[in-house]
């Protein structure tokens, strides 16, 4: 069962185009689930395999939203400009960072 700001929340990621693919296609999997669509029957839609839509299901039960984030990776970058970019995120010097070559 989804709580009303759960739903917002997943239907929000599912439409975003902006997100990682991954972060949306749990979203998807979640509302299905949701609304009683069967794994089978979620799985042959999003052209998933079984296992991934049960691995979706079951982390959402054990930690909510939280759970989406698991597979969500950072792009690939340089090493120096995602120095960059983290300092900029976390507002310190790229040189604090210990992965930054700047």
């Amino acid at each position: 069962m989804l709580s009303d700001e759960e739903r917002l929340h997943l239907q929000s990621f599912a439409r975003s185009r902006s997100l990682p693919s991954g972060l949306s296609h749990g979203a998807r999997i979640i509302l299905s689930s949701a609304d009683g669509e069967a794994n089978n029957s979620i799985a042959e839609r999003l052209k998933l395999t079984k296992a991934t839509v049960g691995k979706w299901r079951a982390r959402f039960i054990e930690r909510r939203i939280a759970a989406l984030y698991d597979d969500v990776r950072p792009r690939t970058c340089s090493t120096a400009r995602c120095g960059r970019r983290a300092s900029r995120a976390i507002g310190t010097r790229s040189s604090v960072l210990p992965f930054a070559h700047v």
